[in-house]
């Protein structure tokens, strides 16, 4: 007995509806796998090699101290965390001096006051937790380990203060003192002090501000694990460097102006003003009859041998310079190449646009013509082709 339509359908909507089940759990399942550890083998055996040695020497001096302190712990179970903070994450403010020695401290306080107040383990341990916690953001010292110190305070019942004093802070303190000497040593910066930029980041290249960024941290109000002049200083680096790259790869070729409006040595003032007038540019190139670069004419050009400077007639004085005298024989300019400027900057088509950056910014160009290989014009690239780039490319 074969199904019939209705049954087909509710079949397929049933497959349909699975498959895209079952996508959205694979989807979660992929969210959930943690992301690589991008450090190399060297770092790795830096890091384990400073955990295991700095472990080693605070056990081997609570050992020395077990008769002096009577207690029976030489090697605290919080000061492996810690460890790890010290050694493989440095530069994380909650790894910096101060954090683990007063965050173990302050926690271990706690616990000890939680473990004499309360008694029973099961009451003691989540409060003495929180009040640790509480303690430690209002002392700036946040250190996770710090709670598992405070527990540790009340499952061994340390209802005496030594347990601040030793094992806590002595413990603490030779940690952070191999801390010290072990990452110096290996070329880590600890206490962490955030190193000033190398300078590939440009001030023309930044786009946040300080103030930006602190408004962005105010706004997403958690904490982070990384200091903030450590954020500021990695995303000005990255996006420098995404800066840097995004320009490095235009060329000028892909943003000048290729419909170009020229004129010759020969051409009249007069035939140049127009041609400027009516196609809007400021600047004509001046070429020979291979379209080689000969010179190129602006509008300052024009002003200039007009004696523009004096405001009175301006008018007049400019109809005066454009209307050719009808004299073979004249000292008043008549052509274009008497009035062009002859010392002209110009670029080949693939050159990369950053490259004439500071031509437009710091020296004043407004226009620089583009030229192929054999130096013929190709086109010309203006402020306005540089600033349209640069807004593309950020």
């Amino acid at each position: 007995m074969t199904s019939g339509p209705d049954e087909r359908t509710h079949d397929g909507v049933l497959g349909l509806f699975r498959a895209l089940v079952w996508q959205r759990w694979l989807e979660s399942f992929r969210a959930l796998r943690p992301p690589l550890v991008t450090i190399g083998a060297g770092e790795r055996l830096r890091i384990v090699a400073g955990a295991v040695l700095a472990l080693f020497f605070t056990a081997l001096i609570g050992h020395l101290w077990i008769d002096v302190w009577f207690y029976p712990l030489m090697l605290v179970a919080p000061l492996g965390a810690s460890s790890v903070l010290v050694f493989a994450t440095p530069a994380s403010p909650m790894a910096q001096p101060w954090a683990v020695l007063a965050g173990n401290s302050v926690s271990a306080l706690v616990g000890v006051v939680c473990a004499q107040t309360f008694g029973e383990s099961l009451i003691a341990a989540p409060i003495a937790v929180g009040l640790a916690i509480t303690a430690m953001l209002a002392l700036r010292c946040l250190h996770p380990p710090g709670g598992a110190m405070a527990i540790t305070a009340v499952l061994s019942h340390a209802t005496a203060f030594n347990f601040v004093l030793f094992p806590a802070f002595t413990q603490s303190l030779l940690l952070v003192l191999v801390g010290v000497l072990y990452n110096s040593a290996t070329g880590r910066r600890y206490p962490h002090v955030t190193p000033s930029p190398a300078g590939e980041v440009t001030d023309s290249a930044r786009r946040f501000t300080s103030t930006d960024l602190d408004q962005v941290l105010a706004d997403y109000n958690q904490v982070l694990d990384v200091s903030r002049d450590d954020l500021e200083a990695l995303l000005q680096r990255a996006e420098g460097l995404a800066y840097q790259r995004r320009l490095g790869d235009i060329r000028c070729a892909d943003v000048m102006s290729r419909e170009l409006v020229v004129v010759q040595f020969g051409s009249s003032i007069e035939e140049a003003w127009v041609l400027m007038r009516q196609h809007r540019v400021k600047a004509l190139p001046v070429v020979d009859r291979v379209r080689r670069i000969v010179g190129i004419v602006t509008l300052a050009d024009f002003l200039r041998h007009a004696n523009m400077d004096q405001h009175t007639g301006l008018g007049l004085r400019l109809r005066e310079f454009l209307r050719p005298s009808g004299l073979e024989a004249t000292s008043k300019p008549e052509v274009v190449g008497q009035i062009m400027s002859r010392r002209v900057r110009v670029a080949r088509q693939d050159r990369a646009l950053v490259d004439l950056v500071p031509l437009f910014s710091e020296h004043g160009h407004h226009h620089i013509p583009i030229v192929d290989t054999e130096n013929r014009l190709v086109g010309i690239l203006t402020q306005t082709d540089l600033v349209r780039a640069l807004s593309r490319s950020v």
